[in-house]
């Protein structure tokens, strides 16, 4: 009787080592594998998305010194804090290939600013001055409406701090929406293109430095494909394959795609170059831009509720995945 009792305790003693053993780790075949922590990762709403993109499209061309451009800001600024961030204005002298100088501003938003742990989220919110690849030859030195090119990442921007301040997460993002990135000088110098990111790089404090960042540019429209791009994967590879394989994993590859395309110019070069900072681009890229880029065709027509989503909703579960180290 004693043994038997003795037997079954150390039996029961075995499962439950067994059993604490089991909630830490996998095992698969002669490997333990550790379990990633879950995290519920709320919804992107892709209607509240679409409809910063028309707030944005209703101020007129937002190309520099236009009056669309500073009731856009103050918007913009009005809007990220009544998300609850902490919104500052960084300005800037912006000197354009015409020869003009306007006074630029990059809007920042810090969500979590006492949060160590920090990843940078960015899109450029002003518009190209002309429209010079119209098929009208005169419309070309006309301004464009930029409802991709311009308002769909900051659209996507505003969503997401919106639904952080809904939802906390356990962790600190900065929301920059450089200016001035689309001014620049066809068949010109890389610098003559945003100046924003160039200032904001240039400026950075060692205390404000992020982990990481990523930047939307074109992330709304119907079709839209985002391939890896090669300044991507060159300063920031592990952050490009981190967020590609999410973004297949959750059932998006049909935006995300593996297709590698040469560099392209856009703020993330200058983060990357200047503040050293890995930074990706998403950007809607296949064999070339979309039809509509610089021209008036740039407007709400071409506009797509779930590409919106199919990138919100990506790095949504970017951050909420971070913060409890699920990724």
């Amino acid at each position: 009787m004693m043994n038997k009792t003795l037997f079954a305790g150390i039996f029961m003693l075995a499962l439950v080592l067994v059993s604490c053993r089991s909630d830490r780790t996998k095992s698969t075949g002669d490997t333990a594998q550790t379990e990633r922590p879950s995290v519920t990762i709320p919804a992107f709403n892709r209607d509240s998305a679409y409809a910063y993109v028309q707030t944005q499209v209703d101020f007129g061309p937002r190309s520099m010194g236009s009056e669309g451009h500073l009731a856009c800001k103050d918007w913009l600024v009005n809007k990220l804090t009544s998300f609850g961030a902490q919104v500052s204005e960084q300005s800037f002298p912006a000197a354009l290939p015409t020869n003009e100088v306007f006074q630029g501003t990059n809007i920042i938003a810090r969500i979590n600013p006492g949060h160590s742990q920090r990843i940078l989220l960015a899109a450029h919110w002003d518009t190209r001055y002309k429209a010079e690849k119209d098929p009208d030859r005169d419309q070309r030195d006309t301004p464009i409406l930029g409802a991709d090119d311009g308002a769909s990442g900051v659209a996507v921007l505003l969503e997401i701090t919106r639904t952080l301040q809904s939802n906390p997460v356990d962790l600190g993002v900065d929301v920059v929406l450089f200016d001035a990135e689309d001014q620049g000088d066809n068949g010109g110098q890389s610098e003559t293109w945003c100046l924003g990111s160039q200032y904001w790089a240039k400026n950075l404090t060692p205390q404000d430095r992020p982990q990481y960042g990523i930047l939307l540019d074109m992330v709304g429209a119907k079709g839209a494909t985002f391939p890896k791009e090669a300044i991507s994967i060159n300063f920031a590879n592990g952050v490009l394959e981190k967020v590609w394989s999410l973004a297949q994993s959750m059932g998006y590859g049909g935006y995300f795609s593996n297709n590698r395309v040469s560099q392209l110019i856009d703020d993330h070069l200058f983060v990357n170059q200047i503040a050293g900072i890995p930074m990706i681009d998403i950007i809607n890229y296949n064999n070339g831009f979309g039809s509509y880029h610089h021209t008036h065709d740039d407007n709400m027509d071409i506009m797509d509720r779930n590409t919106l989503r199919a990138v919100g909703q990506v790095v949504l579960a970017l951050l909420y995945k971070e913060s409890v180290g699920a990724i």
